[in-house]
Order: C-alpha cells, then sequence, then structure tokens
C-alpha cells in the first residue's frame, strides 16, 4: 500500500517547526489502514498492541513511501514502512 503524507497535513507544523518530518503515529495509521485492507475483519477489532517498533529513518512531507505486511494468523503481523529501499519503520502488531 502506498501513500503520501501531504506537506499541509495538520500534524506537521508541531513536528518540527521549520523541518517538518512525518510522525511516527501517522506511519502507524497507515500500518492499520494496510491491515484493514488487507483482511477487513481483523483491521476491525481490537484493541491492537505493539510490542515492538522501530523508527530507522524520517519520511519527510510529500515523499512516497510504502507498507509492506506480513502474516495475519492469530492476529499477528509484521510490518515494513519503506521509501524506495530505505526502511523507515518496522515491527509487530497483535490483535
Amino acid at each position: 500500500m502506498q501513500f503520501s503524507i501531504p506537506r499541509d497535513h495538520p500534524a506537521l507544523p508541531g513536528h518540527f517547526p521549520g523541518q517538518p518530518i512525518v510522525p511516527g503515529v501517522l506511519l502507524l495509521e497507515r500500518v492499520f489502514a494496510a491491515i484493514a485492507a488487507r483482511a477487513p475483519v481483523a483491521g476491525a477489532a481490537g484493541p491492537w498492541r505493539l510490542p515492538q517498533v522501530k523508527f530507522l529513518q524520517p519520511l519527510l512531507p510529500g515523499q512516497v513511501a510504502r507498507v509492506e505486511l506480513d502474516g495475519g494468523d492469530g492476529g499477528r503481523w509484521r510490518f515494513r514502512v519503506l521509501r524506495g529501499d530505505a526502511l523507515l519503520a518496522s515491527g509487530e502488531v497483535r490483535a
């Protein structure tokens, strides 16, 4: 699932003034959207746990990134957020 956060997103002015980067919570929002698109019933389930998440590189407003998912068995997903070949974030989501 590809996505881009627009430069006028309301979370950007405070994160960080003058040099905005996309907050990690917006990346996680896209991860949850990818899970919901792949498994609508699982995407509606909750609550979710994030036992492991690593943010490795920033995403800048307007840059294109994508979410890759593995798993889904037993309500457990591994994810990667990438910009081209660069790994931006990775982790695990559990229902």
